[in-house]
C-alpha cells in the first residue's frame, strides 16, 4: 500500500512536469512562429512593417489569447549587408500553466527585403 502511493506520487509530479515542458514549448514555438509569419508577410510587395506588427499580434491572439501578445514591434536591419525587417515579440512564458504565474521571454524573426 505504501509503495502504491509513494510511486504513483512520483508518477503524478512527473506526468505534471511533462505537460507543463510540453505547454512552455508550445507557446514559445507558437510565439517564434507568428514572429516569423509576421515578418514575412510584412516583406511582401504591398504591405510594410505596420502590416507585418498587425499579423503577428493577429496571429498570437487568435492561436493563445490576448495576454500573450504583450509588445510587438518592427525594425529594419542590415544583416550580413542585406536589409531585413525583424519583428520582436515580448510574450508571456507560462510557468504554472496557462492561469498561473509567467516569466517574460522575448523572440524574433526575420524576413529579408527585396532590393
Amino acid at each position: 500500500m505504501v509503495d502504491f502511493v509513494l510511486v504513483s506520487a512520483l508518477l503524478t509530479v512527473l506526468f505534471l512536469a511533462v505537460v507543463q515542458l510540453a505547454l512552455v514549448l508550445h507557446v514559445r514555438n507558437t510565439v517564434v512562429d507568428a514572429a516569423s509569419s509576421g515578418a514575412r508577410y510584412g516583406t511582401l510587395a504591398d504591405r510594410n512593417s505596420g502590416d507585418a506588427q498587425e499579423r503577428t499580434a493577429m496571429l498570437i491572439t487568435n492561436a493563445l489569447g490576448p495576454g500573450y501578445a504583450r509588445e510587438v514591434s518592427t525594425a529594419v536591419e542590415m544583416i550580413d549587408g542585406v536589409q531585413v525587417l525583424t519583428v520582436t515579440v515580448q510574450s508571456a512564458l507560462p510557468v504554472v500553466g496557462l492561469l498561473g504565474p509567467a516569466q517574460t521571454m522575448t523572440v524574433s524573426g526575420h524576413a529579408a527585403l527585396a532590393p
